[in-house]
């Protein structure tokens, strides 16, 4: 079923509306009465919104009137960023002034042409008066205001199982019953958590060893809870002193039921197994394991949980989880055989167990996906039939309430409505693809989907955090940890999940799109036959999202239109991303684009200038220009003030200076490519804000400039392949000596002229740096004895440094240092190989040590 996000759409309006300036609201001198009125019906709307989800599957009416809804917000949105761009295009014209704005420059804050002032009025009371015709309708629902209680759902779980039918489980039942039979010398009741996605299935593993024979003489005292929906103490008590001695305590205070079950436990040893486990709040599991520990005689006694959450395990239990994993493909096809045929029927249709092979590949080791498909072929002989099921995505198939879709999609509502939102957004890349979570947050904040940052966080810092909640939650799973962000990947039936619930939102074209809707707002167009732009979407004109896959379609004819297109039609476009286009330059008109907050043009190796309107993207957050031909980055891209990450390959041996007062908000750069440059840009002192500063295959450049001490944000900086560079910077004045900066991370990779390590910058973040990285630097022989005032120091890594025959003396006074990596250093390698190398002992307190040849 599609979702209208329409919650999280009107808390993102009311948020902006709280946010906008006076200076911002004084743009349009006269709409302060009317945006009052807007934020007043959009408070009411969302008091009952919550009751409006839960009844528009039942209530078609309803349903549509919600999707109008949807889009009425969408354009206060639109209407509430016109303020931010014209106040930014104001800003911009008064830092700049010239002959073109001499008008602005002259009148100064004090006004602006009323034509924005009409415009905005105009636009604001057009809402209002859509909002106020469907009031009535709205009205007639009869909504009422209740608490936010849609994570609470029931799915009952029972504690048999036939183990005829379940295939393929065998090892991963023994490993469980191992664990149960281990000693324990916890003073509490040991949990084993067994996590991951939802459809893999845990509760059934969880039955087999309840119902083994070992386990039963194991434990005289068995109970089979399903929590499912709230952990809530009172419940479970009840819960669990039914399963005993099967009386109903309904009426009982907590107190007695306490009481109760310490009687009934007393001296037993249990196997409690709690089933389908949600509840993230430690403090209500911190009850039930304090009421349980207070019982005499359950020492012995062991707890299994099921989760799909990595939180829920980690807050309940202190022993690694049992990570469940996916059934291999020739179990996956004997179950399936057992739920499309009647026994020994397949052998009378080859054909259909061959297609059925093909089905089978769709489920990727997911049990309960392969018997949702095969009990929709049940007695089906006809081959269209399993054909239309192998071609078809799962998320279009029907599907009833404990099917793969279903079951997952407990899990997307579980997923509080911002990262709903967020979470949809992942529908924009192509199943298998493997995902960047730097790429994705930057995605979500074009977007604005994500939450106001708190004190002291950025809004990275956010996006970082819903990424951690999504992979605790099983919805997405992390490939590599790649030092300043990581790769992740989504499994095809989560894939298929995010496709179902965005599919009025995001869309992906190929050559056969016959049809997509108007109001969808993000486009992936990935389809080699691609030549010219669809004309389906030449009717759009809501899009705020345009993704061109990677290299899939190379029609230089079709990038042009597209972005005519984008011209022409998407007035308020947010994300652009043409990764390896083969365009040759960006039209002038491009500047129309002001809402525009992210532009990728990474690998457009044709691109040489930029126009003339591009510093009229004023809202431009994100600027991707790696791997282009630039000969030069012009002088109006440092008027792009609200950007925040820059990537550049430039042919120029200087860039130009930077300038007080510009880039006041970037925090990520990154010199790509740039095989000219001699030397970093004056004016480096200027960046403030900046945390990371990446140098890349930067051939010519021979120093860093000592303009980096003044860098005192600076968090993250690497240093790749930048065969010529000198790191060494030695203390010129008097006050280096003090000096505090604030690198948490430094990489050195591919530096063959590097003797020495950066004196001034490491000493300077002695109590911050956290990771160092030491890489291919062949001619580094010496790592200084002031390595070992890095205090804060966790994680080193060294790998191919050829000439390196020791580490400084006294490591152990490295306390916080729990990684210590030595990869192909022959001498390291020899010298500190474990129980074998002479001065193994001085690292063996690591706590994780990686020594290879």
């Amino acid at each position: 079923m599609a979702e209208t996000f329409l919650f999280n759409i009107v808390e993102r309006v009311l948020a902006k509306i709280g946010h906008l300036s006076v200076d911002e609201v004084r743009l349009a001198f006269n709409v302060k009465t009317d945006l009052k009125k807007l934020e007043d019906t959009m408070i009411s709307i969302k008091a009952v919104l919550l009751d409006a989800e839960r009844q528009q599957h039942q209530n078609e009416k309803l349903r549509l009137s919600m999707w109008k809804l949807r889009d009425i917000f969408y354009d206060a949105e639109d209407v509430i960023d016109d303020f931010k761009c014209e106040a930014l295009r104001k800003q911009d014209a008064i830092n700049h002034p010239d002959i073109n704005n001499l008008k602005v420059r002259v009148l100064g804050s004090c006004c602006l042409p009323l034509s924005f002032s009409s415009k905005m009025s105009h636009k604001i009371k057009d809402i209002n008066g859509r909002l106020c015709e469907l009031a009535t309708e709205w009205k007639s629902f009869d909504l009422r205001q209740c608490s936010d209680n849609r994570h609470v759902f029931r799915r009952e779980t029972i504690s048999f199982v036939d183990s005829s039918d379940v295939i393929g489980r065998d090892e991963d039942k023994e490993n469980i019953i191992g664990m149960l039979m281990e000693p324990s010398e916890e003073r509490s009741v040991p949990v084993i958590p067994i996590v991951r996605l939802g459809g893999l299935g845990k509760t059934t593993l969880a039955q087999l060893v309840y119902n083994d024979d070992r386990v039963t003489s194991l434990f005289p005292l068995k109970i089979w809870i399903c929590v499912s929906e709230e952990f809530d103490l009172s419940r479970l008590l009840k819960l669990i002193i039914q399963s005993v001695n099967k009386e109903r305590c309904d009426d009982l205070t907590l107190d007695t039921l306490q009481a109760r079950l310490r009687s009934l436990l007393n001296h037993k040893k249990l196997l409690l197994v709690l089933d389908d486990v949600w509840n993230e709040n430690q403090a209500k599991w911190v009850e039930l394991k304090n009421l349980l520990r207070s019982t005499d005689g359950l020492s012995q006694s062991k707890i299994i949980v099921t989760t799909r959450s990595w939180n829920v395990a980690s807050i309940m239990s202190s022993i690694p989880s049992y990570e469940l994993k996916g059934l291999p493909l020739e179990d996956c096809s004997a179950f399936f055989t057992k739920w499309a045929f009647n026994d020994g029927d397949e052998r009378q249709y080859p054909n259909l167990v061959r297609i059925g092979q093909e089905i089978v590949k769709k489920c990727k080791g997911v049990p309960l996906a392969v018997r949702t498909l095969g009990s929709l072929l049940f007695q089906k002989t006809d081959e269209f039939d399993w054909i239309y099921i192998r071609d078809n995505e799962i998320w279009k198939l029907e599907q009833k309430e404990n099917d793969i879709l279903p079951v997952l999609k407990l899990s997307y509502n579980y997923l509080p409505s911002h990262l709903q939102r967020c979470f949809g957004l992942l529908s924009l890349y192509k199943k298998d693809e493997i995902y960047y979570s730097d790429q994705v947050i930057r995605l979500w904040m074009a977007n604005e989907l994500l939450e106001h940052p708190k004190q002291n966080q950025e809004w990275e810092d956010v996006g970082k955090r819903y990424l951690n909640e999504l992979l605790s939650r099983c919805l997405i799973q992390k490939q590599r940890d790649l030092w300043l962000c990581f790769s992740f990947k989504m499994h095809d039936l989560v894939h298929d999940l995010v496709l179902d619930v965005s599919q009025k939102e995001c869309k992906t074209v190929n050559s056969e799109t016959e049809r997509v809707d108007e109001n969808v707002r993000h486009l992936l167009l990935c389809d080699e036959k691609l030549v010219e732009v669809p004309r389906v979407l030449e009717e759009m004109k809501n899009v705020r999202t345009v993704i061109i896959h990677d290299a899939l379609v190379e029609s230089k004819t079709f990038h042009a239109s597209v972005i005519n297109l984008c011209v022409s039609n998407f007035k308020y476009l947010r994300a652009l991303e043409l990764r390896g286009s083969p365009l040759t330059a960006l039209p002038n008109s491009i500047g129309t684009l002001k809402h525009l907050r992210e532009l990728d043009l990474a690998r457009s190796e044709d691109i040489r200038e930029l126009p003339r309107s591009f510093c009229k993207l004023y809202c431009l957050q994100s600027l991707n220009l790696g791997c282009t031909s630039l000969k030069q980055l012009p002088d109006n891209v440092q008027r792009l003030i609200e950007l925040r990450h820059l990537v550049i390959t430039i042919e120029a041996k200087h860039l130009k200076e930077i300038r007080a007062g510009c880039w006041t908000s970037l925090q990520y750069l990154e010199l790509n490519h740039c095989f000219e440059l001699e030397c970093l840009p004056k004016g480096m002192q200027y960046l403030k804000s900046l945390q990371t500063l990446i140098l890349y295959c930067c051939d010519s450049l021979v120093s860093l400039p000592r303009s980096l001490k003044l860098l005192t944000k600076l968090g993250h900086l690497v240093i790749n392949c930048c065969d010529k560079i000198n790191l060494e910077m030695e203390a010129e004045e008097e006050e280096d000596n003090d000096l505090q900066l604030n690198l948490k991370t430094l990489l050195l990779v591919d530096l063959h002229s590097v003797t020495d390590l950066p004196r001034l910058l490491l000493q300077g973040s002695s109590s911050t740096l956290q990771q160092l990285q030491i890489c291919w630097c062949p001619n580094l022989s010496v790592l200084p004895a002031w390595l070992l005032n890095l205090t804060s120091l966790h994680k080193l890594e060294i790998v191919r440094c050829i000439k390196l025959s020791a580490i400084p003396e006294g490591i152990e006074r490295l306390t916080n240092l729990r990684e210590l990596t030595i990869h192909r250093c022959p001498e390291l390698s020899k010298r500190y190989r474990e129980n074998a190398g002479k001065d193994w002992h001085k690292i063996a307190h690591i706590q994780k040590i990686v020594i290879k040849d």
